[in-house]
Parts: C-alpha cells; sequence; structure tokens
C-alpha cells in the first residue's frame, strides 16, 4: 500500500478521534512508523479537513434528481436525496460542523454516484457490483471518557498576557476546544487558564474561580478566529466531578455518534468469518533469541504444522525456520530470496529426514537446480513463503471498543506478547501444476551435494502452538469473593451475598427465591466495599440479569456499559489490580491461553500478507460487499484504485467483472460448505505504465496459457511495459456469523442507533463467501523466468 492510500486509511481513522483531548497519543499511536514529513503532512491535511466551509452546495443544475433545501447553521443548502444522506452522515462524522471534509465529501459522493450511473447505462455487466469500500483489520480504540457539544462563554488568559473573551465549542472532564480572537498573543508552547464563567457563575470552587490550567495541543485559524484543543493538567476531584455531572446532566440532549463502534464491530464481525479460512501459519518472534516462540492454529493451516512432524510426531519447523534466516530475512527485507524456503522429506529406514534452503542459500552455493529437480520429485515437495512484519508495541495489543473497555490483558499476558518482535505469516504456495514446472529444470550434479540442506534434528518442540480462541472473547478473569450486593429491579428488592466476581460482572447467592426477568435492567448497590471507594458511589450501578440458576437462588450479573464510563466496572477493576495476591483465581490457565490467543490474533490482523474481500448474498444473486485491509503497504491494493474517487473504496471490475466472479467464484461458494477448504485460481497481472501517474491493467488467468513458454513470455513482455504480478485468488464459504463475539458492541450501537445495529447483524448475516488476494509474484518468477 502507498503511503498515500496509507494517508487515506489513517485519516479515517483519525477523523472522530480529531476534536479529542487524547488527540496526540492516538495520532502518536497511529502514525508511530512514518516519517516525521509524512506525519506533517497528515496533521496538515487533517487541519485543512477540519477547518470551517462557508461554501453553500447547490446541485439543482448538476443532478438527475429533484433538489430540496437543507438549512444547517443558518446557511440552506440544495441538495437531492442522496446528497442530502451524504451530508447528514459527513456532519455527523465532524461533530455537527460544516467544514471543508463536508464539502468534498458530498461533492465526492454525488460525482460518484453519476459516474456509477453513466457506466452501468454503458456496460451491461454492472460495474457498482464490483465498486467495495475498504476497512481496515486489526487496530482498534476506544474512547477514554465523553465529549460533549457544549457552548459557554470563557475568558482564557496567561502571565503577562491580556485576558480574552470566548466560547467552548465541546467539553470533557479531561480537555476542551474554544474559540478565541485570532490575534491573541498567546505563546502555544505554555500552558493557558480558562475560567468558565457560566460554570462559575452556579458553583463557587477554587479552581474555577483562579481559572483551569490546560494544554494546547493543537491551534487552527481562519481570518477571524482560532480554534484551540486543549488538554487538561490540573484541577481538584471536586472539579472532575463538577464537570462529569455537568456532561452526565446533557448527555440526552444530544445524539452519540456511534460511527466509529460500528465500523471497529462490523470489522470484527468480518474477521470472525475470515479466521476459519485463515490458511497461512502465524508465526511470533522472540526478540532475544530471535527464534520463533509462538504459533497460532486454526482450522486450516493444520496441514503445515503437521508437514514437519517427523517420525516421533515431534516438530521440525523450528529447524527450517532457523534465527540465521529470520534474521537474513530482516535486514534484507526487500530482497525475496531470503523469503522463499523449499522442502522436502526423505524417509530412510522409517526415520524421516528433513532438506530445507532458501533461494539465496541455493543461489549462494549455485545448487538451484539440482534441489528443484530432485526436491520436486518427491511427494512431500512443499515451496514455502515467508512474510515478517515487526509488532508495533506502542498500539494496546487489546481490541477495546466501548467506552470503559479495558485495554489491557492481566499482567501476564501483556508480559508475554511484549517479548515478541516480529510476526510470521509463513504462506505455502506449492501447486500441484508447478510441481511439473519445476521437475523441468535440468540438472546433472549429485544429489548428495544437498546433504548442506539437511536440517538439525530437534529433540522436542520449541514451539508452543496455541488454538485460535472462537469462544465469546469477553470471558473476563473470575475470582473467588464475597460481599453484600443489593438488587432493585422495578419496584422489588433484594439482598445477596457474591460468590465471584470478574470487573464486569457477579455472581450471586439469595437466601430465597428470586422473581427478577431476564435480560431487564437491575440497579445494584455495594453497601460493604463503599468505604474503600472514597467520593465514589458504589449505588444504583446498572447491570442486567443474564443468567438464572436453581430456581432463581443463584443470579449472573453483567454490567451495562454505554457510552458513559461504568462505575462499577472502574471500582472492581481497580480492585482486582490492587489485590491480586489476596484473591483467588479461578480457571486461571484457560484465561491465561484465551487472552494470549485474543492477543496474538489481533497482532494477526494487523499484520496480514494480503488483501480480503468479502462477498454477500443479493435478493438476486451476490455482490462483493467488503474489502478487509491491514495498514501495510500492499500493491495489490494499489491496482483497484486507479478510477475510483472515494477514499478507502476500490474498483474489482479489471479482475472480476471478465467472468471470473460469477462464471468461477460464485457456482463453487454455492455449492462449497463453510467446513470446506478454500478454492484456488492464480491470475498473472501486466501493469502497463502510462502518462501522468496512471496505468493500465491486464489480468489473465493462467488456466489461458497453453505451456510454459507463453507463462514465460508474458512475464517478460510485462517487465518490459511495467511490472508482473501473480496473484492467487483463494476463496470459500463462510459460516454462520459470530455475532457472540461481538454481543457486547451491538447492545452498544443498538441503544443508540437502532437502524445501525439492524444493518450490522444483517450485513453479516447476508456474507456468504470470503476470499483472499495473495501477492506470489516472487515465487512465479523464479519458476518460469530465471530457469
Amino acid at each position: 500500500m502507498s503511503f498515500e492510500e496509507v494517508k487515506e486509511a489513517l485519516i479515517e481513522q483519525l477523523k472522530p478521534l480529531l476534536m479529542e483531548p487524547e488527540f496526540p497519543e492516538f495520532f502518536d499511536q497511529l502514525t508511530s512508523t512514518e516519517s516525521n514529513t509524512n506525519r506533517f503532512l497528515l496533521k496538515m491535511e487533517l487541519n485543512r479537513l477540519a477547518s470551517t466551509c462557508n461554501r453553500i452546495i447547490d446541485l439543482r443544475d448538476k443532478t438527475d434528481l429533484p433538489c430540496e433545501p437543507l438549512v444547517f447553521k443558518k446557511q440552506t443548502h440544495l441538495l437531492d436525496a442522496p446528497s442530502k444522506q451524504a451530508f447528514l452522515e459527513s456532519v455527523s462524522r465532524y461533530h455537527q460542523q460544516y467544514t471543508i471534509g463536508v464539502y468534498e465529501e458530498v461533492l465526492n459522493s454525488h460525482k460518484q454516484r453519476l459516474k456509477d450511473k453513466k457506466q452501468s447505462s454503458v456496460n451491461t455487466d454492472d460495474q457498482n457490483d464490483y465498486s467495495v469500500p475498504g476497512i481496515i483489520l486489526g487496530t482498534y480504540f476506544n474512547r477514554c471518557e465523553e465529549r460533549m457539544n457544549y457552548s459557554i462563554h470563557i475568558t482564557a488568559f496567561q502571565s503577562g498576557k491580556n485576558e480574552l473573551k470566548g466560547t467552548t465549542l465541546d467539553l470533557s472532564v479531561g480537555g476542551a476546544r474554544i474559540r478565541i480572537p485570532k490575534k491573541h498573543g498567546f505563546d502555544t508552547t505554555q500552558p493557558i487558564l480558562v475560567k468558565l464563567i457560566e460554570i462559575n457563575e452556579e458553583y463557587y470552587y477554587k479552581d474555577l474561580h483562579q481559572g483551569i490550567e490546560y494544554q494546547i495541543v493543537d491551534v487552527e485559524s481562519n481570518h477571524e478566529h482560532c480554534i484551540m484543543r486543549l488538554k487538561r493538567i490540573s484541577g481538584s476531584e471536586d472539579l472532575s466531578q463538577i464537570l462529569a455531572n455537568l456532561i452526565k446532566g446533557f448527555k440526552y440532549r444530544y445524539k452519540v455518534d456511534v460511527n466509529e463502534v460500528y465500523t471497529n464491530s462490523l470489522a470484527l464481525g468480518y474477521e470472525r468469518h475470515y479466521l476459519p479460512h485463515y490458511r497461512h501459519l502465524a508465526l511470533f518472534v522472540n526478540a532475544t533469541n530471535h527464534s520463533v516462540s509462538h504459533g497460532l492454529l486454526g482450522a486450516e493451516n493444520q496441514c503445515i504444522k503437521n508437514y514437519f512432524l517427523n517420525e516421533k510426531e515431534i516438530c521440525q519447523l523450528s529447524k527450517m525456520l532457523t534465527p540465521e534466516r529470520i534474521q537474513s530475512h530482516n535486514a534484507d527485507i526487500e530482497n525475496f530470496d531470503h523469503s522463499l524456503i523449499y522442502c522436502f522429506k526423505h524417509v530412510v529406514n522409517e526415520k524421516v529426514y528433513f532438506y530445507s534452503a532458501s533461494l539465496f542459500e541455493l543461489k549462494q552455493h549455485n545448487l538451484q537446480h539440482l534441489f528443484f529437480r530432485f526436491g520436486s520429485q518427491k511427494a512431500s515437495w512443499r515451496i514455502f513463503q515467508i512474510a515478517a512484519k515487526t509488532i508495533n508495541h506502542s498500539l494496546s495489543y487489546k481490541a477495546a471498543i466501548l467506552p470503559g473497555d479495558e485495554r489491557q490483558y492481566t499482567p501476564l499476558t501483556e508480559k508475554q506478547l511484549s517479548q515478541l518482535s516480529h510476526v510470521i505469516n509463513l504462506i505455502d504456495l506449492t501447486h500441484k501444476d508447478s510441481k511439473d514446472d519445476y521437475k523441468s529444470w535440468i540438472s546433472t550434479g549429485n544429489a548428495n551435494q544437498l546433504k548442506l540442506f539437511a536440517q538439525t534434528k530437534a529433540t522436542k518442540s520449541d514451539i508452543k502452538y496455541i488454538s485460535l480462541n472462537f469462544t465469546e472473547r469477553r470471558q473476563e478473569s473470575r475470582y473467588s469473593f464475597k460481599t453484600q450486593i443489593e438488587m432493585t429491579q422495578d419496584k422489588k428488592s433484594i439482598t445477596g451475598m457474591s460468590v465471584d466476581i470478574s470487573t464486569k460482572g457477579f455472581q450471586v447467592t439469595l437466601e430465597n427465591d428470586c422473581d427478577f426477568e431476564l435480560n431487564t435492567p437491575i440497579t445494584v448497590a455495594l453497601p460493604k466495599l463503599q468505604s474503600l471507594a472514597g467520593k465514589t458511589q458504589l449505588t444504583a450501578l446498572p447491570y442486567k440479569l443474564v443468567k438464572k440458576r436453581r430456581k432463581g437462588r443463584v443470579l449472573h450479573l453483567t454490567a451495562m456499559i454505554n457510552h458513559a464510563p461504568h462505575v462499577g466496572v472502574e471500582f472492581l477493576n481497580r480492585l482486582i489490580i490492587h489485590n491480586q495476591d489476596k484473591l483467588t483465581r479461578l480457571t486461571q490457565s484457560d484465561d491465561d491461553i484465551k487472552e494470549l490467543s485474543d492477543g496474538l490474533k489481533n497482532l494477526l490482523m494487523r499484520n496480514l500478507p494480503s488483501t480480503l474481500f468479502f462477498i454477500e448474498k443479493t435478493t438476486k444473486s451476490a455482490k462483493l460487499s467488503m474489502l478487509g485491509l491491514s495498514k501495510n503497504a500492499n500493491l495489490i491494493n494499489d491496482l483497484f484504485t486507479n478510477d475510483t474517487l472515494q477514499k478507502l473504496e476500490f474498483n474489482l471490475a479489471p479482475l472480476f467483472a471478465g467472468g471470473l466472479f460469477k462464471s468461477d467464484l460464485l457456482p463453487k461458494i454455492r455449492k462449497a460448505k463453510s467446513s470446506q477448504e478454500m478454492h484456488s485460481i492464480d491470475i498473472f497481472v501486466r501493469l502497463s505504465i502510462q502518462s501522468r501517474a496512471q496505468f493500465e491493467v491486464k489480468f489473465v488467468p493462467v488456466s489461458e496459457f497453453n505451456n510454459s513458454e507463453e507463462k514465460h513470455n508474458f512475464i517478460s513482455l510485462s517487465q518490459k511495459l511495467g511490472k508482473f504480478i501473480a496473484i492467487r485468488v483463494l476463496f470459500g464459504a463462510t459460516g454462520k456469523p459470530d455475532l457472540k463475539y461481538i454481543e457486547q458492541e451491538r447492545e452498544y450501537i443498538s441503544v443508540h442507533a437502532a437502524h445501525k445495529a439492524k444493518n450490522l447483524d444483517e450485513k453479516l448475516w447476508q456474507t456468504v463467501g470470503v476470499g483472499e488476494l495473495l501477492d506470489c509474484t516472487a515465487e512465479t518468477i523464479n519458476r518460469y523466468f530465471y530457469k
């Protein structure tokens, strides 16, 4: 993926967080791998998109649909129905502000709609079926605190400077965004003091009277005003409580933006569709000794691990992927000779001997002809490609999406994940049709020369394999703990005793039967723990009854988390962290493994070696619905962005419109079961460079070539005209969506936007197929071109 595409993806992720006080931290995390120049360009673009726009949008002479006036903050726009919807959605993303970003998104969506309509009238094969949005996988963040769009009068000043009047644009406990005159004269590198005049009139506190100290984290200016984004750096607990109560009192007057939670939940849902078909072997490298320490197993990649089992069922993979080979690959990442490893097994007296060599090693000893000809004769011949990515430890290992979600695993899991340096995807590129190509390599050498590449034997399995966890990911660690619990539902109240606790729930026993209703809110009080909570009130805490046992005498309660931090969750989390040595943890080993599996999965999804695509059913047939991307550079993604105007919008028509999708993929997906392995089709791509940074792409299925000579000629001509790329298209059927994995996110969305919760469920239920676009150019060129 080029920087321009990475830039667009990062901008889309950062937009919802642009006005947050924590924006610099989020910005630093998401751009930690970018250069200072690229980071500067990203910030400049974000500032431009967030700047106020005064342009009126009038589409009356530019659309084929009727236009209606839309009044927004004293401006009247004339929009057709699709553009009106695009305007409202975009304004929501920019926190009810009409900005340059809103203006451009509305016009771009309008232009894209007209272009799509024109194409559909010319081309009988509907191009819209192949124009799909992209979604970033693996990187998810939540907001620490709630922000309220709230305007009040303020005064701002610095030591030795005049006091200026202004207003707040939004306000949170930890920060604010204010508007003051453009010529303010403040030193933006120094803190400023802000007096919240209207709040100070209602409450008298020293902090309010003297002014709250803020750090200036960002400044934007127009011809009249200066807008500053501030982070609070002083103030008492009383001040925090005043601001929290203010926001709590006004939050129901404002619509909560759930777009970020919706997008992240959809991405997690797509992950669950793909992971049962994940066919590469995810391996994780220890940062200290550069050896593989962990592997992640799924349904379709077991065969790679099993290939390396010897006659004693001891895995020999660590002797193929040695620290020396890993370091050589990482030191020269652009040299694909280090990424291709060829293997075969030789059996003598029922003992299995493994032979492996990288392409770099074979060329170094001039033995590639002999190795390929001898090895490809054996049924155990394999071709592996390693794709290694450095782990970014500045990002949270855990997927925390909802406000109040804990951002870290247990200390043990966090420590294990912090000790890893790289994610390696071990990709099996072996194909039945390729064996004949390698058999045709000519060599007169002696097979004894290949003893140089015999692997040493491992006496024990050095890699710890962990299965992908397909159960509900929010299985919190439970601790044995007894305390009094007071519960109220409607007008009924009862008191019980907790048996065990977790950060988000209780198991409670009662002396008498209980007729509380399931899945109905309950308010909880913890009177015996109030003395430990200080000023935090452990009363009227919102929970939900999810399970009853023993005729209602054993209750299971879970916290009801919405857009505000849950007081009970935060208190119990602190209680557990500070008393780890005193509490007895239940099912410890199983929980640790599940957490480690989830953390490794997140690292994998951030470093996928390929591009994913998803297929959903329609009323008549099926269509491509989404492209799944990681943030890593990917040449395949660039092939499908040449003709698109929208950000994270891809046109897959050059690959699929010629009949590949409807004639080859769909019939096989309809007949397949979700438990069956994915099918594959190999595609050759010619990328011809045109003028003005444009390029022409030609896709040819390998099945259309008659012999190896034609393939060789295609590769040769492609390299002369521009670039050659080989793609393996993998595809298979999906099963039922794993909605339980995102259950709490779905509940949160349904509270604030029921239509979006319904849309989320429909998108995941309608998904019937998943596929993968895998770059296998290096192996293909070596096989056909360098022989």
